[in-house]
């Protein structure tokens, strides 16, 4: 196994692993630590896969910024007795999906095409660089969803601002 197989194996099993403490932490708090040392974990991935820029993107936006938006919530917002029974309905469903979910991981890996990634060996910096691809496919493959997903950013935004000047 080359080197880095071994470290991609090893930080997307501590992710899992993370992951799965994220749900069954019963301390909210404890939650969103284990979550950001599976983003942590998701952007090692990111570098080992030689994805700098995504592994940046992913430190900065989800482990810095989304982090903080969570635990403000969980600050502001007391969810204790309102749940009820409808965590155990979202518990069952989560659960058949994260089984589904592993099970056809499984099956790529044992399929042996989860290798290929590791023996391309392919050299960004003759074609610009990870950045420039980034930047490429993102602004001209994906222009649409781009635009898309910031359209709903600017609404939500726009709808929370709503939301808490009700409020006060």
């Amino acid at each position: 196994m080359a080197p880095a197989a071994a470290v991609f194996y090893v930080l997307a099993s501590i992710a899992v692993v993370s992951a799965v403490m994220v749900i069954w932490s019963r301390n909210v708090v404890h939650s969103a630590i284990y979550l950001v040392l599976a983003f942590l974990c998701v952007a090692g991935v990111y570098v080992v896969l030689r994805a700098e820029f995504v592994a940046a993107v992913q430190v900065l936006v989800y482990a810095g910024g989304i982090l903080v938006l969570f635990l403000f919530v969980i600050m502001l917002v007391n969810l204790a007795g309102r749940l009820g029974p409808r965590v155990r309905v979202h518990a069952t469903v989560s659960a058949v999906v994260g089984c589904a979910a592993t099970a056809l991981l499984l099956y790529v890996a044992a399929s042996g095409r989860l290798g290929t990634v590791f023996n391309e060996g392919r050299d960004l910096s003759a074609q610009g660089g990870n950045l420039q691809q980034v930047g490429w496919a993102l602004y001209h493959d994906y222009l649409l969803p781009f635009e898309i997903a910031s359209l709903l950013l600017l609404v939500a935004m726009i709808g929370a601002i709503v939301l808490a000047r009700q409020k006060y």
